[in-house]
């Protein structure tokens, strides 16, 4: 991934708080919440009966603000419903301007995410919005999704993001097990969610965007949170679903850097800086303590030091050069 890759310039998603639609006290609730975005539900979470009045709460919480810097995203139904035509358009059309990105869950294929680009389009056009300013985050709940998730992660330039739905892949796939994002019983070696969380994030990365690690469901359990987090996170995952107040604190711990690795990042690049500088004597590899450091340490720390930056972390370790 390049210095100025999308992924690294979109705003952080380490905690990404569900609201469901249909509940207005939880879209209050979540402004006041240390989240990075907040997404506000019009699938999973909301009964058949009650998906037209969900619309209308949404469109009322985003025009209302008060989100402050949290990226503001509303996850419309599938495109194998009836809803999802009327989601999109009510929701635009009405709140647009106040709307960061559009999640499409189970998609399978590209041409989905580019019949909504289409749409968006389209609507941007009628009602004089600035066009393909709203993104678009792709949700892949299934084995097709997850086979064609390269076609999908670059079907439109507006796509952010690329989630991993771990609930309805598990049934998709026939997993034996009911709790979502725990090893299924009798799988004793590796991790059954290697694959999928891999594939994933290379297709992320290849095309420039985040990748998002999906729900942990025992929402008591902030240690198991924190167990499963850390799985995704040590892969390079950007963040992670939150489904309750308690799992946003841990989600932007496990996705943010420690203070020593995002020190030790800093360091490593006021040192490249300086040594391949002419002051400091033009030199491509060099020694930071007992470490030797070239352009691929540089690479490795502008992560560590990009996503730390990207929390408001600050330095607590200056660089000193060395005398002459």
């Amino acid at each position: 991934m390049s210095e100025d890759s999308t992924a690294q310039s979109l705003r952080p998603r380490r905690s990404n708080l569900a609201v469901p639609g249909s509940n207005p006290k939880m879209l209050e609730k979540a402004k006041g919440l240390p989240a990075d975005q907040i997404f506000m539900d019009l699938e999973d979470s909301v009964a058949p009966i009650a998906k037209a009045d969900a619309r209308k709460n949404i469109v009322a919480a985003l025009n209302e603000g008060g989100y402050q810097e949290k990226v503001r995203v509303v996850r419309v139904n599938d495109l194998t419903t009836q809803w999802t035509y009327q989601d999109v358009t009510e929701i635009v059309e009405n709140a647009g301007q106040n709307l960061d990105c559009i999640m499409l869950p189970k998609v399978q294929t590209a041409a989905q995410v580019q019949w909504l680009d289409m749409t968006l389009t389209q609507i941007e056009k009628t009602m004089g919005f600035e066009q393909g300013r709203i993104g678009i985050e792709a949700q892949i709940e299934n084995a097709l999704g997850l086979v064609n998730v390269d076609e999908i992660a670059q079907a439109s330039p507006r796509v952010e993001t690329i989630i991993f739905g771990p609930a309805d892949f598990m049934a998709s796939i026939n997993m034996k097990s009911l709790i979502v994002g725990e090893q299924p019983p009798g799988y004793t070696e590796g991790d059954a969610y290697h694959y999928i969380l891999s594939r994933i994030l290379m297709a992320a990365r290849a095309y420039d965007k985040q990748a998002i690690d999906g729900p942990y469901l025992q929402i008591k359990d902030v240690d198991g949170y924190r167990r499963v987090a850390e799985r995704s996170a040590a892969l390079g995952f950007d963040g992670k679903w939150v489904l309750h107040p308690g799992q946003v604190e841990a989600a932007n711990e496990v996705y943010s850097p420690r203070q020593d690795d995002y020190d030790h990042a800093e360091l490593i690049l006021d040192a490249y800086s300086y040594f391949t500088s002419a002051e400091g004597g033009a030199r491509g590899a060099v020694m930071l303590g007992d470490e030797m450091i070239d352009e691929a340490s540089r690479k490795m720390a502008l992560v560590i030091a990009g996503k730390g930056r990207a929390a408001g972390m600050q330095r607590t370790k200056t660089f000193t050069p060395p005398e002459s």
